[in-house]
């Protein structure tokens, strides 16, 4: 008997993105999109698509993604972030499971990311695996944790062979600009559990040599540089991620917030 496939989806101002990733999963039996307060077209491109739309104010990336989980009705479900379409590839493979008898209950997705105006299938960025395809109610997704949050599922796990895209950021003022706040949210994390890198040896290795060998890493030894210029400015500006990250959380833990200044 062909299993039911439920779409899960948190969305904001994803006007730009979402009518081309709803296209590719039209066919599922239910669209979920859980919005947090969209002021431009996003709702009415998901309505459009006959997606059951609500709204749930922001609380977190895994908080936001459990509340879509929580109203899926299907036997599956795609958990899809607004800006990932399928391959049609991948769309035919997941029918094709469906309509089986699914080996696993969970499977990973390979990723393809499209990061400064390059699909990048090099230094650690491909394949991308996501867990994403899952059994209703045999996964979910640790909160608090800060933007990449993973649904968490006990058991073995199958991978699917074809990709899902991923237009993460098309240009680098998008790329800059998620960079800059992802690492404001992951410093909030790291100064919350204590580590600010206060001594000079934590110092050291968090805010500058983890950045430069994470840079050698994955643009010589896992071969980043095939991916041309885009793939230089990205392994540069991530390594600044990893600096930016750890240089804020230290911030954090000698002033007490990111926007004070020492002794007031």
């Amino acid at each position: 008997m062909r299993q039911t496939l439920s779409v899960a989806m948190i969305a904001m101002n994803e006007e730009t993105n979402l009518a081309r990733t709803l296209e590719t999963v039209k066919w599922a039996d239910e669209i979920i999109v859980v919005d947090s307060g969209s002021k431009d077209r996003t709702l009415e491109i998901a309505q459009s698509y006959g997606a059951k739309t609500s709204y749930h104010a922001f609380g977190g990336h895994g908080e936001q993604k459990n509340v879509a989980l929580d109203l899926c009705t299907s036997d599956w479900i795609l958990l899809q972030d607004a800006d990932e379409p399928l391959t049609p590839e991948l769309q035919k493979e997941i029918q094709a499971l469906l309509a089986s008898e699914p080996k696993y209950t969970a499977y990973w997705i390979p990723r393809l990311n499209l990061i400064i105006g390059r699909w990048m299938r090099h230094g650690g960025f491909y394949p991308d695996h996501k867990l994403r395809l899952f059994k209703r109610g045999s996964a979910r997704l640790s909160e608090g944790v800060g933007p990449h949050s993973t649904p968490q599922h006990q058991g073995p796990k199958g991978t699917l062979k074809h990709d899902m895209l991923h237009y993460a950021y098309p240009n680098l003022v998008v790329y800059l600009e998620h960079m800059n706040r992802y690492s404001s949210e992951i410093a909030q994390l790291l100064a919350a559990k204590g580590k600010t890198s206060q001594s000079l040896p934590a110092f050291l290795w968090n805010c500058l040599l983890n950045p430069w060998a994470t840079f050698v890493y994955n643009y010589v030894f896992r071969l980043g540089f095939l991916d041309g210029r885009e793939g230089l400015l990205l392994h540069l500006n991530h390594s600044v991620y990893i600096h930016w990250k750890f240089i804020k959380a230290w911030w954090i833990g000698r002033t007490g917030g990111l926007n004070k200044v020492p002794g007031s």
